[in-house]
């Protein structure tokens, strides 16, 4: 069930949301949990009655393993042995099952291709959200190992898994951030003014998917399909195209999820804040997917032994986790050399700042924007092959156009030996309005300059002005829902 659908709008928020209230205001606070928790495995499994399976084994799993360490816990019969057992249990059920669901073919082809081997594919297919869900598993595992989780009722921690605005693509929240709001009984009451916070943001994520989002994809998916014709000016207006797509599609999709969440008087944590207005490129990973920079710091840079086991285990430990970033998003080689050049560059910054050498904020940002820019080529194309393909045209090799009317100039003529072409601006791009490549344009200053949704959050005052802006963007939004399109993130 995505967001951006009138069943999800019309039907299951305002069923969810009455009886969550009635059953609150009936002090029936663990059958208000439970009709939430049921309530979000419908939503999941709205998508495909098989994934129901999969979550509620996953569920089960995990618990059981926690209700064993509880059982020795309270028998005071845990030893460091046991608790090493566990943990390692429940770090093979969780990374097992998403190996096999998002890894084995890819693993297969690899041996096939290194060992002349003939191996079947399975073509299993990925159930939304798993890489999101493991993440967010795995880190109560380890937590629970560390001493920093309680062993939590079944109910609770069902609840924390399955709750259905970050059950498919994040924020990848911590039980620390949930639970106890699950248990907090003033969070049961309705309040109005979290209410009216959670429609505008609501509303401000559905704008960004359907008005923008959508808008530049047409662009950017006819770029990456076609990249092989592409010319420099082509390709870099695809590129620009692509990254603010991505950016208003998955933060788009956060404050969606921020919003539904403020409705029920949950708070999430945030995931965006400006990234593309980062002047480095260790400030835009504190900008940038930020539940996901903190799970890679906390669960992996750290215990790989982070900054402690010196400088060259330091940029090692960089690598490691970037790669197994990369890894996270997709099982392809091109996700991986994305997490590659994200490690490099942090490796290359942390040398820079030895230096003592600050730049000036604008080479600062262009030169981060446009690093950015050129790694998601990687995150997007098909192969890497056609990534180098496409860095090359934006370089030019592929050739670069100028206006038909400098056919008839002699100097142009000459410039035709070194790869100048004589064509209409749009002649490699999509038949798309005008006002579609502008927009590219227009949004640039947008990302830099604007406050984002979160400044905002908490200072919505609910008067009639605010209202009728939010009522004639949600018109909007609901009117462009007949082109309803995934998020982005669904395929990580």
């Amino acid at each position: 069930m995505l967001f951006n659908s009138y069943i999800f709008i019309f039907l299951f928020l305002p069923l969810t949301l009455i009886g969550w209230n009635i059953l609150n205001k009936l002090s029936k606070y663990k059958t208000a949990l439970a009709f939430l928790t049921v309530m979000s495995l419908w939503f999941y499994s709205y998508f495909n009655k098989y994934y129901l399976i999969i979550i509620v084994a996953r569920i089960a799993g995990n618990y059981s393993l926690s209700a064993f360490w509880d059982i020795k816990e309270k028998s005071d019969r845990v030893t460091k042995g046991n608790r090493i057992f566990i943990l390692l249990s429940g770090i093979a059920l969780n990374l097992g099952i998403l190996f096999y669901y998002k890894y084995y073919d890819f693993f297969i082809e690899n041996i096939n291709m290194v060992f002349k081997t003939d191996y079947s594919l399975r073509h299993i297919l990925l159930p939304l959200g798993i890489s999101f869900f493991t993440f967010q598993q795995l880190s109560y595992m380890i937590d629970r190992y560390m001493g920093k989780a309680p062993h939590y009722s079944l109910l609770e921690y069902a609840a924390f898994v399955s709750f259905f605005p970050q059950l498919i693509a994040g924020p990848i929240v911590l039980h620390s951030e949930l639970i106890p709001q699950f248990k907090d009984v003033s969070k049961r009451y309705w309040d109005g003014d979290k209410f009216y916070d959670g429609i505008v943001i609501f509303v401000i994520g559905l704008s960004k998917k359907v008005l923008l989002a959508d808008t530049l994809a047409r662009i950017a998916n006819y770029g990456f399909e076609n990249a092989i014709f592409l010319d420099s000016f082509s390709s870099m207006a695809m590129l620009v195209a692509y990254s603010l797509e991505l950016y208003f599609d998955f933060s788009g999709y956060t404050d969606m999820a921020i919003g539904v969440a403020l409705i029920f008087n949950i708070e999430l944590p945030a995931n965006f804040n400006s990234p593309y207005k980062s002047l480095d490129i260790r400030e835009f990973w504190r900008r940038w997917h930020i539940t996901l920079s903190r799970f890679l710091r906390d669960y992996i840079y750290i215990p790989l032994g982070g900054n402690r086991a010196g400088e060259v285990r330091l940029y090692v430990n960089l690598m490691l986790t970037f790669l197994i970033g990369g890894l996270w998003h997709g099982a392809a080689w091109t996700f991986v050399f994305w997490g590659f050049l994200h490690g490099a560059a942090l490796c290359l910054h942390r040398l820079w700042m030895k230096t003592g050498i600050s730049l000036p904020k604008i080479p600062a940002w262009f030169i981060t924007f446009n690093f950015i820019n050129a790694a998601w080529v990687f995150f997007r194309a098909s192969s890497i092959g056609d990534a180098f393909r496409i860095l090359k045209s934006m370089a030019g090799l592929n050739g670069v156009l100028v206006s038909p009317n400098l056919a008839g100039s002699a100097f142009w003529q000459k410039m035709t030996a070194l790869g100048v072409q004589f064509g209409h601006w749009r002649a490699h791009l999509p038949e798309v309005e005008p006002m579609e490549y502008f927009l590219c344009i227009l949004l640039i200053p947008v990302v830099l300059f604007l406050k984002n949704s979160n400044y905002y959050l908490g200072q919505f005052v609910p008067t009639w002005k605010n209202a009728t802006w939010t009522a004639l963007m949600l018109t909007l939004g609901l009117l462009l829902l007949n082109r309803t399109s995934s998020f982005l993130y669904f395929n990580f």
